[in-house]
């Protein structure tokens, strides 16, 4: 791959990433506009977080992130030990 079209791949992955984030919602803890509607003994100014549901057990994720880590380690350690044997 010439040095070009690698210039060119790069710029059009972090393009792409960039249009991607921007259609990501934003989660601001803001006041509900329905007040009347969900009567709380809280105060006006205290931000109020929205529901998720039941807690989520992270452990999967955790793991699985651990092993792709250690993976990438291993093709690091890889490539830095055939670069130095040529």
């Amino acid at each position: 791959m010439s040095a070009a079209r690698r210039s060119l791949f790069t710029a059009t992955a972090a393009a792409s990433v960039l249009g991607a984030l921007w259609f990501v919602p934003s989660a601001n803890a803001t006041a509900d506009r329905h007040e009347d509607q969900h009567p709380a003994a809280r105060s006006a100014s205290e931000p109020r977080l929205a529901e998720t549901g039941p807690p989520v057990d992270t452990t999967p994720y955790a793991v699985g992130g651990m092993l792709f880590l250690g993976a990438g380690l291993g093709f690091v350690a890889y490539s830095a030990r055939r670069a130095r044997l040529s």
